[in-house]
């Protein structure tokens, strides 16, 4: 069986439901993600001290090798926790859904991200890195890689260039896939030069929203999709409500989504990735790839929180069972 390595920021997501307008008293941009300070981590929290809050595992890459562990899929994560709470949570997290943790530890307080979720059901980051943001090029070694077919990355590494530079060409010289979630329309703004370069030289399959895609390429979603089928072997962009159009060479297709009773979008396309790469690691056609993504990321917009039941995941392993593999 094909196995997925995935490299990301070890972080642990703490969700809250609030108004817009709670959001704009902060300043925020809406839906999107903002690196902030451990102060203003602290001042968020004490600022919303009295709405419930629940804590999940989370963090792009991670939360895609988590549901794909769930899928079947041998996976593992690289990522670097503080001695803390926090970073023990997230460790046996990953051993409890079966990803093997390659976990490096940091003097810093792990890495931490507040999930803004307003009524509509979308969600506005305040990420705290922490011991995520200590992840260093040399803490990257080839023995990493060995073992794995395919290489999963998140675009909020791309705060280290130098980290994520080396991870990708240590997978491609060890002849991994290399896959990689744009993450957020805002941080493609931040370092499209530097993004550009990397999806053309070492990136196999890119995940882009319809934002990101908008930032990356300045095309509308179909548009954008063939741009960047030109510049990788297979591009993904996902359109909410409307689906998903994908592109590999002259092959395209649109996937209407499914009908949820959407109560946050947190994690959806983590999911959506970890869907696609499943069908990918079987074998799969791009159409059922892209339908296995859609099924995966519509189940977890019911839920709050980037965590399915072990009931969602059988069931949902013996529709894509019935569906494409039987």
């Amino acid at each position: 069986m094909k196995k997925v390595l995935a490299l990301g920021n070890a972080l642990t997501d703490i969700l809250m439901q609030v108004s817009d307008e709670q959001v704009q008293s902060l300043g925020l941009a809406k839906g999107s993600m903002n690196h902030i300070s451990l102060e203003s981590a602290r001042y968020i929290q004490d600022k919303f001290s009295t709405v419930r809050k629940s804590m999940i595992a989370g963090g792009s890459a991670s939360n895609t090798v988590n549901a794909l562990a769930a899928l079947g899929t041998p996976t593992a994560f690289i990522g670097k926790i503080g001695n803390d709470e926090i970073g023990e949570f997230f460790r046996q997290n990953a051993e409890h859904n079966g990803v093997r943790p390659i976990l490096l530890p940091s003097k810093l307080m792990s890495g931490n991200c507040i999930a803004l979720i307003t009524p509509d059901g979308e969600r506005t980051f305040a990420t705290y890195l922490g011991a995520a943001s200590n992840l260093k090029p040399e803490n990257i070694s080839e023995e990493m890689f060995e073992g794995y077919d395919y290489f999963h990355i998140e675009g909020y590494l791309v705060q280290n260039h130098e980290l994520i530079e080396k991870a990708v060409r240590m997978a491609k010289g060890a002849g991994l896939i290399v896959s990689l979630d744009l993450a957020s329309f805002n941080v493609v703004n931040e370092n499209r030069e530097f993004l550009s370069d990397l999806v053309e030289k070492y990136v196999d399959i890119i995940f882009a929203n319809e934002d990101e895609s908008y930032a990356f390429t300045h095309l509308q979603p179909e548009a954008a999709v063939a741009a960047l089928a030109k510049v990788c072997e297979t591009a993904v962009v996902k359109v909410g409500k409307a689906g998903s159009y994908v592109q590999q060479g002259d092959a395209f297709f649109h996937v209407p989504a499914i009908s949820t009773a959407c109560i946050d979008s947190t994690g959806a396309g983590d999911y959506y990735a970890a869907g696609f790469l499943y069908g990918r690691t079987r074998g799969l056609s791009l159409q059922a790839c892209a339908q296995i993504g859609t099924m995966v990321a519509g189940r977890v917009c019911e839920v709050l929180g980037a965590k399915l039941s072990e009931e969602t995941w059988h069931e949902l392993k013996g529709l894509i069972n019935a569906l494409y593999l039987e």
